[in-house]
């Protein structure tokens, strides 16, 4: 369903993705699409009757605005996504000034939470390297160029 806030809402429940969830959060603003948790695990028949009526109105909503393959290239988004956080990932951990600032933040490498951006062009990212214990917060962020595989150290 397209709700007043102008989004489609899917609505969902159970244990979380939150992988997934990370990625579809970047793409779902393209798509001007929202999830909503509705329930945790523990469901009854008439709800998932409902979630399931509800997401089918948003399905022919979207089918509606994108034509009947919008899912498959919603999908084809989200991979894309991935595939250029890897190479996020890639530039990032062979970048010397990258590793030192980790080092100075006390972040081990494979305990890395980021949140990347895209800046303008396909190649060019805002990296914000997240603190995760034992405060929240941003450790520090870089500016990474994915064509010329360069890291700049922005705070």
């Amino acid at each position: 369903m397209i709700h007043k806030d102008g989004y489609y809402w899917f609505l969902t429940y159970g244990f979380p993705d939150f992988q997934r969830e990370e990625f579809e959060k970047t793409v779902n603003k393209k798509w001007k699409i929202k999830t909503v948790r509705v329930a945790g695990c523990v469901v009854t028949q008439e709800l998932m009757d409902s979630v399931r009526s509800e997401n089918k109105k948003t399905n022919l909503a979207l089918q509606k605005r994108y034509g009947k393959n919008w899912k498959d290239l919603y999908d084809k988004d989200i991979q894309d996504y991935t595939m250029k956080q890897v190479d996020i990932m890639d530039v990032l951990i062979t970048n010397k000034v990258f590793r030192k600032e980790l080092a100075k933040h006390k972040i081990e490498i494979d305990d890395l939470d980021k949140d990347a951006e895209e800046l303008g062009r396909p190649e060019f990212y805002k990296v914000n390297i997240n603190k995760i214990y034992p405060e929240n917060g941003i450790a520090f962020t870089v500016n990474v160029d994915l064509k010329n595989r360069t890291v700049n150290l922005i705070k």
